[in-house]
């Protein structure tokens, strides 16, 4: 059993995101296992091309909490995780830019994987965030902004 205390790091932010940073930050001597996810604005949607950009509306307080709500859930869970950090970006997202970061660290590469898969699919299902995909010329609500849901049902 580790003597370092488990840790968590949550944000919502409009500064940008680092992978890098955080997966840097979930590394404990007691863990051979550090899993990243980085979402990325890409150039399309299910139902437009040419995307140019990706603007996030949320409520930060209320985000921030649901975020808190998804990583607790993860922790009763895979009890062994480590360090959680879970970034979103709000505001203007350009092309090819982190848009949400999860990192996990846990002692096996089986708890980093699962718990990092849940926080990202718990968060995209529970946690209010609001999409806007712009193009030359226009832009529109996302058909893929979540209704919210409680991330216990994942």
């Amino acid at each position: 059993m580790s003597s370092a205390p488990t840790s968590d790091w949550i944000s919502i932010t409009e500064h940008p995101l680092s992978p890098d940073e955080l997966s840097n930050w979930v590394v404990l001597p007691n863990c051979g296992a550090v899993v990243t996810f980085s979402g990325i604005v890409r150039d399309h949607s299910s139902s437009r091309e040419n995307v140019i950009a990706l603007e996030y509306e949320t409520n930060a307080a209320m985000a921030e909490q649901r975020l808190r709500d998804v990583v607790d859930e993860a922790r009763k869970r895979w009890p062994a995780l480590e360090r959680v950090a879970v970034h979103h970006r709000i505001g203007r997202v350009e092309l090819s830019v982190s848009t949400v970061v999860v990192a996990v660290s846990a002692p096996h590469r089986d708890v980093a994987f699962e718990a990092a898969r849940f926080c990202i699919d718990a968060l995209k299902a529970s946690v209010p965030m609001w999409k806007r995909e712009l193009w030359e010329g226009g832009s529109a609500w996302s058909d893929e902004t979540s209704p919210i849901v409680n991330a216990r049902d994942q």
